[in-house]
């Protein structure tokens, strides 16, 4: 089968469409058919070679973590799946692979796949969309008629973030590019700013802020009000383990305000995803 793949860290162009062979689903496992797949933030992390002093990368490594699909062929001690069933899912945690023409998954790695949406936006959503809600949810417990700020909004997770914030209630501030500013609000966003031109100063007060960029953490901090929460999700590309240590000391001092996660993604989560698809609070737009 074919499986995108890269032997040397570096950018984009250092990726290959490999033959290797089809896996076959062990004790637990499923095959998946993929139809569709998505590349995260922090793939693009490893694959740069970012992320080599804090984790071990054999090479040739391969890439993707999201996928929809159809089951082909389950193994034994399957029970839940059937070949054909629509399906969307995650590798398992820091294993890589969903850019291919299948994969096999323990089996609680999959959910249904909503109805409502089609492989190619399903795919987009597994690590995004649990993410968004964990931050906003689990994490900020964002209430109704709470001021929200979204830093990095055009990203899979900032977007995500923006819909579902509008969807809770919230008052939305996204912070985007000039050119992606008017498709953030059609997103849901009240206001939309450019962040190139827009310092944290000349913000107001935030209940809750959620943090896709991972720089200047400390200017929006305080743009916090008196029980406003920050979600910070990503660290500085350039300097990942100061930017990781930083964001340590500054939760470990303020836990209540300072509410970091490592974001990866949970099954359990995403099936919270497809059975919200068709309830309370509004599904997201798909992308």
């Amino acid at each position: 089968m074919r499986a995108v793949q890269y032997d040397r860290f570096g950018p984009p162009e250092v990726l290959r469409i490999n033959q290797v062979p089809t896996p076959h689903p062990g004790l637990g496992e499923v095959l998946v058919e993929v139809h569709a797949a998505s590349v995260d933030a922090g793939e693009i992390a490893f694959r740069a070679g970012k992320m080599r002093r804090i984790t071990r990368a054999n090479l040739p490594r391969s890439t993707g973590v999201d996928f929809a699909g159809r089951v082909t062929a389950v193994g034994s001690g399957v029970h839940s799946w059937h070949a054909g069933d629509a399906v969307w899912g995650l590798m398992p945690h820091l294993t890589f692979g969903a850019i291919a023409d299948y994969v096999t998954v323990p089996e609680q790695r999959l959910a249904r796949a909503p109805k409502n949406l089609g492989f190619l936006e399903a795919a987009a959503l597994p690590v995004s969309g649990t993410t968004a809600l964990t931050a906003l949810m689990d994490k900020a417990h964002l209430t109704h008629g709470e001021r929200l700020l979204v830093r990095g909004a055009t990203g899979g997770v900032g977007s995500i973030t923006v819909q579902l914030g509008k969807a809770l209630g919230a008052h939305v501030t996204a912070l985007a590019g000039t050119r992606n500013l008017n498709w953030v609000k059609e997103l849901g966003a009240d206001l939309a700013l450019d962040y190139r031109t827009t310092r944290p100063e000349e913000l107001g007060r935030f209940d809750v802020i959620v943090d896709v960029v991972g720089t200047d953490l400390g200017a929006y901090r305080a743009r916090l009000t008196r029980r406003g929460r920050m979600i910070p999700l990503a660290f500085d590309p350039d300097h990942i383990i100061t930017s990781m240590v930083g964001t340590a000391l500054r939760a470990a001092t303020s836990p209540r305000r300072i509410k970091p996660f490592r974001p990866v993604a949970r099954p359990e989560t995403v099936t919270r995803e497809e059975r919200g698809s068709s309830g309370t609070p509004s599904p997201p737009h798909s992308m």
